[in-house]
């Protein structure tokens, strides 16, 4: 298996100074982590990234900031993408309001476990069932609408895919962790 937690990247993230292309697609992604400097080799592909999935899903997404988190926690887990878990972990969990259970649960647990709720059960049955299936099944999908009603169902296929694909991005191009950052399960 490959090492999850690589020291070195496969593609070097761009480091300053900018020219005024990639300052400007830089500059909405927020701190310029090693992803988004990764992404930005190409400004054109930064801004997409900023446009679709980091500014409608995390800005104006149907599910609050719990929700978000619970899915994007869970799907990086399960991914194994030490890097993406780690900057969640560091700049949402708390504001999500998630304790060091729930994210030694996310980490590794169940979503039957005693440390959540009704809804935040549904979420995450759903997150595990796109992981392990790519689908809901009938019982998943009505859990998940009674939880976080259909347009943040909706969101949410949407967000776990997303995550997915940030997930295989980080893994394969074996970014290191950020500073001030943990694995998967240390926190």
């Amino acid at each position: 298996m490959v090492p999850r937690n690589s020291k070195q990247s496969r593609v070097a993230p761009l480091e300053p100074p900018y020219d005024p292309a990639t300052a400007a697609a830089l500059e909405p992604l927020g701190p310029p982590i090693a992803l988004f400097r990764v992404l930005a080799r190409r400004p054109d592909r930064a801004a997409g990234v900023h446009g679709w999935g980091r500014y409608y899903l995390s800005r104006r997404s149907a599910l609050t900031l719990r929700q978000r988190e619970l899915v994007i926690h869970r799907t990086t887990a399960r991914c194994g993408a030490d890097y993406e878990w780690g900057v969640h972990v560091a700049a949402f969990a708390e504001r999500a309001g998630l304790e060091d259970t729930q994210l030694a649960s996310l980490a590794s647990g169940r979503p039957g476990d005693p440390c959540w709720g009704y809804a935040d059960r549904a979420v995450l049955r759903a997150v595990d069932a796109l992981h392990e299936r790519s689908d809901l099944d009938d019982a998943e999908w009505a859990a998940l609408v009674s939880a976080v009603g259909e347009e943040g169902a909706i969101d949410l296929l949407l967000l776990c895919g997303w995550y997915h694909a940030i997930s295989f991005a980080v893994r394969a191009l074996r970014l290191p962790l950020e500073p001030g950052t943990a694995p998967i399960g240390i926190r």
